[in-house]
């Protein structure tokens, strides 16, 4: 009996503690959207998650552990939506099911995106050690798939690193650049049917660009 209370309670605290981490990154992420890392406030984000100061320094040290540890955590969730292809694929369904993850990742999650960019634009630092391991890893892979699909002339040889250039600034153009988007298209948001569009759009012109036919 007391080793199953035991590992019900180490159980419970797992899940307490994964709970309060969740709601602590999910307001540093607005915290850290709307001020960048610089400006941004441990006591803002302790607002933000309606929890105490001191809760947030037992579970990270300081601003720039969170910081990092939420970089960690949208790149993770990134890499777990986004390997979607493998040489053995058709090139013209697996980069139509790539280009929408991609779209629907800057509608569902904009604030991840804008952090990953911004981090990015003022020189990565909190990102060199992902950018030339895990990040480089992936990317030699995905360059080598479309590679594969120009040798069995599937699509036309394109330079692989530019055609994802390409995808990565359209799609996350939609959060990144959100505010403009709506101004210019006169909406207040974009709706399922604005996605629609989106993914239909973008594809139609990566597919014909590539030499494949998006019929």
């Amino acid at each position: 009996m007391t080793v199953n209370i035991t590992s019900q309670s180490t159980e419970d605290i797992g899940s307490v503690r994964k709970k309060k981490v969740t709601i602590i990154l999910n307001a540093a992420k607005k915290e850290f959207v709307t001020f960048g890392f610089k400006g941004a406030s441990i006591k803002r984000i302790a607002e933000r998650a309606n929890i105490p100061r001191a809760n947030i320094h037992y579970y990270f040290a300081n601003k720039e552990e969170l910081y990092k540890v939420l970089l960690t955590d949208i790149v993770t969730n990134w890499n777990r939506n986004f390997d979607s292809f493998n040489d053995f694929d058709d090139p013209k369904v697996a980069l139509s099911s790539y280009i929408r993850s991609k779209v629907r990742y800057s509608m569902d999650d904009p604030e991840g995106s804008r952090i990953f960019a911004s981090e990015i634009i003022h020189g990565a630092d909190a990102l060199k050690s992902y950018l030339s391991s895990e990040f480089t890893l992936w990317l030699e892979q995905k360059v080598k798939v479309i590679e594969t699909w120009i040798s069995k002339g599937l699509m036309d040889d394109i330079n692989p690193y530019h055609l994802l250039f390409l995808i990565w600034g359209a799609t996350q153009h939609y959060a990144d650049f959100n505010v403009q988007v709506v101004a210019a298209l006169n909406v207040d948001s974009l709706s399922e049917q604005h996605f629609e569009s989106i993914v239909a759009s973008i594809t139609h012109i990566v597919l014909k660009g590539c030499g494949i036919n998006p019929l």
